[in-house]
């Protein structure tokens, strides 16, 4: 019975796009239940709650089926939303550079080919290219030699400034305890491999049979003068463990202008592991890796690294583009990727679309105002022409990976409305994790009637859980669904079991008004 009558959100939204007529599925914008109103918590909710010893009033909710407020508990109040801000990120994004906007990465030069000698510098240019990798460099410059350039006789000038700061990781300090995560890595317009080492950490025994007295280390991709080394200690423990006994790593330079990159802590016997960790600085990073591709494809690089400006009158050697934007989106809500949402977030305060080039900068982006307060200013402009009041709304990086950032239930249905109205909700709709299948969602909610139905971006942070999303009721009906719970108490999966208890029961409503 529930199978006939479900229409999944995806097909819903495609009908609707399609057929004019199909538009009554869609709800009418803005929900607006009054001011601080609240309606009880359902049972299961307050069960889940009274077992966590979370209050109340440390939950905020709001569900609408089409046009009617199915719950609403302080609604109205701006809240932490950890990464369920990534929603408002990615539909602006859509919304505002659209789903054939790319970022890029170009290369360019002043300077004149005399045989195999460019004599001049090379300039790598930065757009916000999510893309850029060892393998994309690698295409790029070797572009270069097949257009009979051997030595660069100048410098390699690394062009960041479409984002003002240049360098938004210099000064700041470190969100937790592990600054050399991914999820903590802030982007820049040069993002090489997000600037990560990826290690290939081993202690099982030697060739010979005979225990490892040492973990064994492989690092990729192979930067210019960067070594690591280890001294993390074999201790008898669980491998699936590993990480109790991580410490944060360091890079120390070397003499001759080399970089040792040295790893701390203790580490299971007989245990395969692998990390990504973010130690180099990311101008090290990014010329030690193009010297080092460079060298490989039998290239000679005359000059240093510097940072600088992309010369007017440069002309275009090489270019990269990222996948379309729709693809960014995805890989940014399924798993949740800050440093993804970071970077679309940047985009839309420097970058606008090109039919041609995927993307160009902003005719004004050498404005003072710094790339982040532009980019907050392009949703608060989206959100107010959909009829969704900004006040309280808090905005920090659009990743969520902020203790100040806020929204209140109210503004985020009113966006997640505005999704389903979009042109762009297929994709949109697409990328938001889905209920016991994928994404951050994947092993939730397997028992329940939301799975494989609801879709909902999760947030998490120490002292907050968070979901925004839609979820079927038990008549098919696509209901908007935010919950937000700021507490300490929320760990150790407590706050998680308060807002399943809360999809579920939406899940199972039977429809009546």
């Amino acid at each position: 019975m529930l199978r006939r009558h479900a229409l999944t959100l995806l097909s819903a939204a495609l009908l609707a796009i399609g057929n004019p007529a199909a538009a009554q599925l869609q709800p009418p914008p803005s929900p607006s239940p009054p001011s601080s109103m609240t309606t009880p918590l359902p049972l299961p909710v307050m069960d889940a709650l009274r077992t966590a010893a979370i209050p109340e009033d440390a939950v905020s909710v709001l569900v609408l089926r089409g046009d009617k407020t199915v719950l609403a508990h302080l609604a109205d109040r701006p809240m932490q939303p950890a990464s369920t801000i990534k929603l408002v990120t990615t539909l602006v994004s859509l919304e505002q550079l659209g789903p054939a906007f790319r970022g890029r990465t170009e290369m360019r030069t002043t300077g004149e080919l005399k045989g195999d000698v460019l004599k001049g510098d090379l300039v790598l240019r930065g757009g916000a290219d999510a893309d850029l990798t060892t393998e994309t460099l690698t295409t790029m410059l070797r572009s270069l030699r097949y257009q009979g350039i051997r030595t660069i006789a100048g410098n390699l000038v690394v062009d960041r400034q479409l984002f003002n700061p240049a360098r938004l990781d210099l000064g700041v300090p470190p969100f937790d305890e592990s600054p050399e995560a991914y999820y903590n890595v802030a982007p820049d317009a040069v993002f090489a491999n997000r600037n990560m080492l990826q290690l290939d950490l081993r202690s099982t025994p030697r060739t010979d049979g005979r225990a490892a007295t040492r973990v064994r280390v492989a690092m990729q991709p192979e930067l210019d003068g960067v070594t690591v080394e280890s001294d993390l200690k074999l201790v008898d423990s669980a491998c699936q463990a590993w990480e109790d006994g991580w410490q944060t790593p360091e890079a120390v330079p070397r003499a001759g202008g080399g970089v040792k990159v040295v790893l701390h802590g203790t580490f299971p016997k007989n245990c395969v592991a692998s990390e990504s960790i973010n130690v180099i600085d990311r101008q090290e990073y990014v010329a030690r890796l193009v010297r080092r591709i460079w060298k490989t494809l039998g290239g000679t690089l005359a000059g240093t690294a510097v940072e600088g400006a992309t010369p007017p009158d440069a002309r275009l050697l090489a270019e990269h583009v990222s996948r379309a934007l729709p693809e960014i989106v995805r890989d940014t809500n399924k798993p949740s990727d800050n440093t993804l949402a970071r970077l679309l977030f940047l985009s839309l305060g420097a970058l606008e679309p090109d039919p041609v080039l995927g993307s160009r900068p902003q005719p004004d982006t050498a404005a003072t105002a710094p790339t982040l307060v532009r980019s907050e200013a392009t949703v608060r402009t989206w959100m107010r022409a959909h009829g969704i009041d900004d006040t309280g709304l808090v905005l920090e990086n659009g990743a969520g990976l902020s203790r100040t950032e806020r929204i209140t239930p109210i503004q985020m249905a009113g966006l997640l409305q505005a999704g389903l109205r979009s042109n762009w909700a297929p994709e949109f709709l697409a990328s938001i994790p889905i209920a016991g299948v994928d994404g951050t969602m994947r092993r939730r909610l397997h028992d329940s009637p939301a799975a494989s139905h609801a879709r909902l971006k999760t947030g998490t942070l120490s002292n907050v859980v968070a979901l925004a999303g839609y979820v079927q009721d038990a008549d098919g009906r696509q209901c908007v669904l935010v919950a937000y719970v700021n507490s300490d108490r929320v760990g150790n999966g407590r706050g998680r079991a308060v807002l399943d208890a809360l999809v579920d029961w939406v899940a199972r409503l039977d429809g009546t008004p």
